[in-house]
């Protein structure tokens, strides 16, 4: 999943401080599991924007929606009738959502309340850890079902640098260096003769240094 965390309130509210009316707008997919963009999130942050409205002595309007998605359009075309009523929108769904909703109402002032952070899943309760870099080319099946592209500080394809020690990365002492998960892997599978046969180098471009990338389904395409 996409793994987003909330900006400070005190950016939130110097982004909008010359606005009155203000739409907290939510998102139901990913970032509702990490606890950042739900229907709750909405609320909250809609209730912190009013208390600081009633400290500084502003009238504000603070309105509260929450999207199925806010990566579909049909589910933005849900916001028809209502975006036109506020000043600005506070977007708390991930990058993609406050880019949607700029485009397909193109007059409306639209704010990311949250920073993406990665893609990720949770490894304990409340803990979130990066596990793919959408490189567009998966390869984790030479490394043991591992990715050295998003896990690897230097994203090294070919065994590991010089800096890791005792299992751990040269970065910090409580970040893991994923080869040595590997090599250890690998091993116990009874595999590592296969981290050394040659295979064919990656092509990258499918990342996104070729720019913004796109898919299209043509059985999908009406």
């Amino acid at each position: 999943m996409i793994v987003a965390e909330q900006k400070p309130i005190r950016e939130l509210v110097e982004m909008v401080k010359d606005f009155q009316k203000i739409l907290v707008l939510g998102c139901k997919g990913c970032v509702t599991v990490c606890n950042v963009g739900g229907a709750k999130e909405v609320g909250v942050l809609a209730s912190a924007l009013r208390i600081w409205g009633r400290k500084t002595g502003r009238d504000l309007q603070v309105g509260e929606h929450t999207l199925e998605r806010q990566c579909d359009p049909e589910y933005i075309e849900e916001l028809r009738g209502i975006v036109g009523e506020y000043d600005a929108v506070i977007s708390i769904a991930c990058g993609v959502g406050p880019q949607f909703v700029s485009e397909r109402y193109p007059t409306a002032r639209v704010f990311p309340g949250v920073n993406t952070k990665f893609m990720g899943g949770a490894v304990a309760h409340g803990i979130w850890s990066e596990r793919c870099a959408g490189c567009g080319q998966c390869v984790v099946h030479y490394f043991g079902g591992l990715c050295p592209i998003a896990r690897c500080s230097k994203s090294l394809m070919n065994g590991p640098c010089g800096g890791s020690a005792d299992g751990r990365c040269e970065i910090h002492k409580e970040v893991e260096c994923i080869w040595d998960t590997i090599v250890r892997k690998m091993t116990e599978q009874g595999r590592l003769n296969e981290l050394i046969e040659f295979k064919p180098p990656k092509s990258w471009t499918t990342a996104r240094d070729g720019g913004p990338r796109s898919m299209i389904r043509e059985e999908l395409v009406k």
